[in-house]
């Protein structure tokens, strides 16, 4: 069956930016930090 409705211009959407490699700023660092650590906490804690 095939897919009739499925919208093929919303995959190439410019602002949803899925790479590795996106810009980010010193907040975004300070949260991956906190995360990291949490999640370290878990771990081993």
């Amino acid at each position: 069956m095939a897919d009739h409705h499925h919208d093929h211009y919303r995959e190439f959407d410019d602002e949803r930016v899925t790479s590795p490699m996106q810009s980010f700023d010193a907040s975004g660092v300070g949260v991956g930090w906190v995360v990291a650590l949490v999640g370290l906490f878990v771990v081993f804690g």
